[in-house]
């Protein structure tokens, strides 16, 4: 299999087209089944730059996400007691030491492959196919409120205190060939380029971002990421002061990918983190 040249490419991204018909996402279950995304959508060609040649330093604060290397003692990302025995700790450690938090949450897991067979055999999710943000300026409140439903008076202690939501996506199979998790550089996005969603889950009924394309915006990934490395983004912060609140993202087919590519195998992990 033949690594390309060019790391810089073009892929077809799937956009929300226009709010003539409510968009509504319907998150697959896991296990073989598909998300659905009700509303009307088009495909846009745009340019997915090699962030790990043109932007070899990023910021939480400025872009949205960040590359670090981290190498974890856990070697079955499928098994659950493992992830929260030792994968969780280790997020933690790594979040509180890169972002200066003074406090980190692990809220959620969620295993995804390009994959069915792989699938339906670890329960897992298919990569996401449009281009969105997780959580709204009010959404994101309501999940750490519900993160925080059994314990009112910590609620209301850290009301107070700045906080942020952080997803961590790492490869947990063979390095990542195709299928490739990419961002759009937070500092290129307008205000009006996201709108509210609804995520009509099973036994949750949240609210997302779903993104209009615009030129102007830019988009990155990191070639053949591998599983010791991870890709630390933001999808929600409490701050508006001007630093990065949301980072559109999404998964695409890569034109490039040859036919004996290796399933795209990924874990991403959810974290509150308070400052």
């Amino acid at each position: 299999m033949n690594q390309p040249a060019q790391e810089s490419f073009k892929a077809k991204l799937k956009f929300l087209a226009d709010l003539s018909a409510t968009p509504v996402y319907l998150p697959s279950k896991g296990g073989g089944d598909r998300t659905e995304h009700l509303g009307n959508y088009r495909d846009h060609e745009v340019d997915l730059h090699d962030a790990r040649a043109q932007l070899p330093a990023t910021d939480l604060d400025r872009e949205g996400f960040m590359l670090l290397a981290h190498e974890s003692a856990v070697t079955n990302f499928h098994d659950d007691a493992t992830l929260h025995a030792t994968y969780h700790p280790e997020l933690i450690d790594l979040l509180k030491r890169v972002t200066g938090a003074h406090r980190v949450e692990v809220f959620d897991d969620t295993r995804r492959s390009s994959s069915v067979t792989n699938q339906r055999a670890h329960g897992a999710r298919d990569p996401a196919n449009v281009v969105h943000n997780d959580y709204t300026h009010d959404s994101g409140r309501r999940r750490f409120a519900d993160f925080f439903s059994d314990a009112p008076e910590e609620l209301q202690r850290l009301k107070s205190r700045r906080f942020a939501i952080l997803n961590v996506w790492r490869p947990i199979g063979e390095p990542v060939v195709d299928h490739p998790l990419v961002l759009c550089d937070a500092r290129t996005v307008r205000e009006g380029d996201l709108v509210p969603m609804e995520r009509r889950g099973a036994d949750r009924t949240g609210e997302l971002q779903v993104a209009l394309h615009e030129p102007e915006q830019r988009w990155y990934y990191y070639p053949r990421m591998h599983r010791d490395e991870v890709l630390l983004f933001k999808t929600y912060d409490s701050a508006l002061d001007g630093r990065a609140r949301f980072t559109p993202h999404s998964s695409c087919k890569d034109p490039r990918a040859p036919g004996d590519a290796p399933p795209r195998e990924s874990l991403e992990t959810r974290c509150l983190v308070f400052f």
